[in-house]
């Protein structure tokens, strides 16, 4: 694990392998080891970066309770720069897609291409008002609850029943061990956003990655996306839920790759 201060902040990543550069972009509740499955297969032909999000894994907390989704995007923008990424292809998982946008919407010439996998254009922009507000009150109730229970809850949602154990495993580990600082703070200020203004705008190759039995960001979420950006590529995966890198990794990665190779 490496370590890079950017505005301020220590951010934890890690790199491997060389060729084109890969920046992955984690999901909420979660950090880099959610990515070992891409780290390892990406490596033969990209130069692969994770990082962990400010307030996740080993990068340093939030600095206030009103960090919000420009604070954060500010962050990611001078972390590509203080680790040298030369336009890289933005790769973003649930949450991870959410800034994938932002950072488009905020630096335009920052990424060569992005993968929005199980993606959203914020909740408030690819879900129905009164979803929004029945995640937004579960999360803030389930930051009362024992952490462990609300894991083996919110797993059920990425993972389908029959999942190997190992994988609901990982998932638990890192919900778990989520601060409620950083989880409050993506729900009050990057969740809730509503990035569809930005979706006719986004000019790079653009792959639209879901699987169709994810629960969390449904086919109808994939196909408006779709239809708002420009020359997008939509590839659904058949019995997929929304954490497909993990349940699927095969799949994905010959999805992602594919497209990859098809926008050097």
């Amino acid at each position: 694990m490496d370590r890079v201060r950017v505005n301020g902040l220590r951010i934890a990543f890690r790199r491997t392998g060389s060729g084109p550069p890969v920046l992955l972009l984690h999901g909420a509740m979660a950090d880099i080891r959610d990515w070992r499955r891409q780290l390892d297969a990406f490596a033969a032909e990209f130069t692969v970066i994770a990082w962990d999000a400010s307030g996740c894994g080993d990068s340093d907390d939030l600095p206030s309770p009103d960090y919000g989704l420009d604070d954060l995007i500010d962050t990611l923008a001078g972390f590509i720069e203080a680790v040298r990424l030369d336009h890289p292809h933005v790769v973003g998982l649930s949450l991870g897609s959410i800034l994938g946008i932002a950072l488009y919407a905020r630096y335009p010439m920052a990424a060569r291409s992005l993968v929005l996998a199980s993606a959203y254009a914020g909740w408030a922009g690819s879900l129905p008002p009164a979803e929004v507000q029945r995640r937004i009150r579960l999360t803030l109730r389930d930051l009362n609850r024992p952490a462990d229970e609300v894991a083996r809850e919110f797993v059920t949602t990425l993972l389908p029943a029959d999942a190997p154990q190992g994988q609901v495993d990982e998932q638990i580990e890192m919900i778990t061990q989520a601060r409620p600082a950083t989880t409050r703070a993506m729900l009050t200020h990057i969740a809730q956003v509503d990035l569809r203004p930005v979706l006719p705008r986004i000019g790079v190759p653009t792959l639209l990655l879901y699987g169709d039995a994810d629960v969390r960001a449904s086919t109808s979420v994939a196909n408006a996306l779709h239809a708002q950006i420009p020359g997008s590529l939509l590839v659904q995966l058949a019995g997929v839920g929304h954490c497909g890198h993990v349940q699927a990794p095969e799949q994905w990665n010959r999805a992602v790759v594919d497209f990859l190779h098809a926008h050097p």
